[in-house]
């Protein structure tokens, strides 16, 4: 009876395709009245709380909020990256054609707010935060998406996406470009290296998990040092994972004649 009651209903709830979107939009509620609350002050203390490691010659030990945005986002934009890869391939975006469209939406997407600003914004002390209004927040986008599940196309939800996470790099460059106080060129240099590496490896056929994941937490230790955005390596990373097919082609041709056979006999 109670499995009936809580167990299944919250079971459906889970595989649902809105499911991430609706617990974004309540953590995003829960979140707002909490940091607006009398115990604004816990809010506050949990996301400056640090959590890392420490040694001799080595230390990364940073807030809960720096895990949050430069750790969980990358992962976030490797996920991200993964998809847009396999549009680009075999999927929505296999064309330029296709492709043109939300690049060029994003690239005026980015554009025109900036261009608005600095035309409305004449304020010397203000006018430095141009890149502010570039950034689609692309996480709340695809929630969106996801809320309303199947009632919106395929082909919108890859356009938005899409869309998203290319105006999301064009912030995340800007950032890294005009508004980091500096950048080390070096380890920016290893870090893109190893990158290159493993497209080479991809490239020969040789593909590892581990590998991928050693180098990835290399890579993002090094990008964040050097002073770019994290996500930017989880978008570079995910570009280097090759896309495999779940059944050879033979097979499936084998398999498609195997059930014609069937129906054909099954008439005559």
């Amino acid at each position: 009876m109670i499995k009936k009651l809580f167990i299944t209903p919250f079971q459906k709830f889970v595989k649902i395709e809105s499911f991430s979107g609706i617990l974004l939009l309540i953590c995003t509620l829960v979140a707002l009245f909490w940091a607006n609350s009398p115990l604004h002050e816990s809010y506050s203390s949990i996301l400056e709380y640090k959590v890392g490691f420490s040694g001799e010659s080595f230390e990364l030990k940073k807030s809960v909020l720096f895990w949050i945005n430069d750790g969980l986002m990358a992962i976030f934009f490797f996920l991200i990256g993964l998809e847009i890869k396999r549009e680009i391939l075999i999927g929505e975006l296999n064309t330029v054609k296709k492709l043109a469209f939300p690049l060029f939406g994003a690239v005026g997407g980015a554009l025109i707010p900036v261009g608005l600003f600095m035309l409305l914004n004449q304020n010397p002390e203000t006018f430095k935060g141009w890149g502010i209004p570039m950034a689609t927040d692309i996480a709340f986008s695809l929630a969106v998406l996801n809320t309303l599940g199947k009632r919106i196309p395929l082909s919108l939800k890859i356009f938005l996406t899409a869309f998203a996470i290319v105006d999301d790099i064009e912030a995340v460059l800007v950032i890294a470009v005009f508004y980091s106080e500096s950048i080390q060129v070096a380890l920016l240099l290893i870090g893109l290296g190893l990158i290159a590496l493993l497209y080479v490896l991809t490239n020969r056929g040789y593909y590892s998990k581990f590998v991928m994941i050693v180098v990835g937490i290399i890579v993002w230790v090094l990008f964040l040092k050097s002073g770019v955005h994290p996500t930017v390596a989880g978008i570079l990373i995910a570009f280097s994972v090759p896309i495999r097919q779940e059944i050879k082609t033979t097979t499936f041709l084998s398999q498609l004649e195997g059930i014609y056979n069937s129906i054909k006999s099954a008439l005559y």
